[in-house]
């Protein structure tokens, strides 16, 4: 059956993230959305019989009333009910107490079991991702051993299809809330505050998250990307991750370089294999690999890259990202450089 088909209590994660792929609730795409969206089916389909029963007791009630009350005429009907109605009532309302507290048992007993399933990270050395949250973008660091394979970018993670990934989650400013839907629930951001959480991807695709605690004026524009691949993608990302920037070729990209080098841009940003070492905003070292730009908010183009540079608050107001005024001739040098860093 479709994932189409599924209860309507997820019908807004549909329209919002599509029937397939996205950002939708009712996708699952990882272990722990998967018992998720169980979870949900079952508390829909046992609140849908409690209240379809509820409806239909209630439809016989009013029937066996107004039944009564056309072979009674016109008599008023009996203040004190007889020996076998009260009887009958009695066994009536401790049925239904009964039930009652089978049903909430049973909820809260299967709302246990699936979240002490969805925390239980079974792998001793999973992937390890520190997400931090910013105001209003997504620093992604990865964590190794060998500190040489360390690398960070930016609101993209990519993840390797089936092996556990354990996100280590902090912010650097106000409360956030890291939510990818088609993988787990939501966990806070609290600064100062460290956090965890975890999921494995169940097969491969594109996916969308995004901060889910009002955290600014730019809050709905706090998103990012999720790229689950098979392994051997991933480590060939992976290393080319780790690679320096490309060594400009041309003399466009050498003075778009130097356009970089000599503005504003290296007090917040990085470019590995140049002086730029800003910490800031974003690591740029790959930023035209990027599928996205301003967390998410707009795809990566060159003509958004321009538009972000000129004027940023025009797309994302609020942001802490300056003006950059360039001649159309620094302008297109720099926009040159910018798309070897891939």
């Amino acid at each position: 059956m479709s994932r189409c088909l599924l209860p309507l209590v997820g019908l807004l994660g549909v329209v919002l993230g599509g029937c397939r792929g996205r950002q939708a609730v009712l996708d699952p795409a990882g272990m722990q959305a998967e018992e998720i969206s169980q979870l949900g089916t079952f508390f829909f389909v046992l609140g849908t019989v409690v209240l379809v029963l509820v409806v239909v007791f209630l439809v016989l009630a009013v029937l066996r009333g107004r039944r009564r009350a056309r072979e009674e005429g016109e008599q008023a009907p009996e203040v004190e009910p007889s020996p076998a109605g009260e009887r009958r009532l009695t066994v009536a309302v401790g049925a239904s107490v009964a039930a009652t507290v089978l049903v909430l048992l049973t909820l809260l007993l299967v709302d246990l079991f699936t979240g002490r399933t969805i925390r239980v990270l079974l792998d001793p050395n999973p992937l390890t991702v520190i997400v931090t949250g910013n105001q209003w973008w997504w620093q992604v660091q990865y964590e190794d051993r060998d500190p040489s394979r360390m690398l960070t970018t930016a609101n993209e993670i990519h993840i390797p299809v089936g092996r556990p990934v354990r996100f280590r989650l902090r912010s650097n400013d106000v409360i956030h809330s890291f939510w990818a839907p088609n993988f787990h629930g939501k966990k806070d951001l609290v600064p100062g505050h460290p956090t965890t959480t975890w999921f494995r991807a169940t097969r491969a695709g594109t996916f969308y998250g995004q901060c889910a605690e009002f955290c600014g004026t730019q809050h709905a524009h706090m998103r990012f990307v999720i790229v689950a691949e098979p392994q051997e993608q991933f480590e060939a990302w992976y290393r080319a991750q780790l690679q320096p920037a490309r060594t400009p070729a041309t003399p466009r990209q050498r003075r778009g370089q130097e356009v970089f080098l000599g503005s504003t841009c290296v007090m917040c940003h990085t470019i590995q294999g140049t002086p730029a070492r800003g910490r800031v905003g974003p690591d740029l070292t790959h930023l035209a690999g990027r599928m996205t730009l301003a967390a998410a908010s707009r795809p990566n183009t060159r003509g958004h890259r321009a538009g972000w540079i000129i004027d940023s608050h025009a797309i994302k107001p609020g942001n802490r990202m300056p003006p950059i005024p360039l001649t159309d001739e620094d302008l297109q040098a720099l926009l040159a450089y910018l798309d070897t860093l891939r």
